[in-house]
């Protein structure tokens, strides 16, 4: 890590366009759009990248967040990332990606830093623009599309009436994982959020 006064990017992966808004793939989307709010920030074109951004600190005095929700679609997301990483001279370890995540089933949060892809098209632009997959992610369980349903017609698909039910506090909780990352650490998250 470096300077521990510097800023974080938090990335919400997701598709813009209103008929995307509440896909599984949108909810690293929904969780930068919570924090914003936790932040009292507001969305925002950004003049240098093709990406909504809102910017705000961590409690009083406490780290800088540059929340950004990139709007070129989810296989393109590495460019507006990697624009606002440079222009805010944010390197790849307080980069952290919030994302939907098939191998997980639902309900369960997972952080990790680096590794694979997983078959998602977001990191796999944002490890290409970036240079390096060692950049924190928040995994969103999704889970696995029932019967022979294909992935990506489930991932572009809406939660269920009985997931959402329970989506609210999944995305508060997912919000809370962020900031723990942030404030804490991956790896003391993942002690306390991993056993839940």
């Amino acid at each position: 890590m470096t300077d521990e006064a510097g800023p974080w990017l938090v990335v919400g992966l997701g598709n813009p366009g209103r008929e995307y808004a509440g896909n599984r793939h949108n909810v690293g989307f929904m969780v930068a759009e919570l924090l914003a709010g936790r932040l009292g920030a507001k969305f925002g074109r950004h003049k240098r990248a093709v990406a909504e951004v809102a910017e705000g600190r961590l409690g009083f005095g406490g780290p800088k967040l540059v929340l950004v929700k990139p709007l070129t679609y989810m296989n393109l997301s590495g460019g507006p990332v990697v624009a606002l990483a440079q222009f805010h001279k944010i390197p790849p370890g307080r980069v952290i990606a919030v994302h939907d995540e098939l191998d997980i089933p639902y309900g369960q949060l997972r952080v990790k830093c680096g590794g694979g892809e997983g078959g998602h098209n977001g990191l796999r632009s944002m490890s290409k623009s970036l240079g390096t997959k060692e950049y924190a992610r928040v995994r969103f369980g999704i889970g696995r599309p029932p019967g022979r349903q294909d992935p990506a017609d489930y991932v572009l698909s809406d939660f269920s009436g009985a997931e959402r039910k329970e989506l609210e506090f999944l995305v508060d909780r997912a919000a809370d994982v962020v900031e723990s990352v942030v404030l804490k650490g991956v790896e003391p998250t993942q002690n306390l959020y991993h056993g839940t």
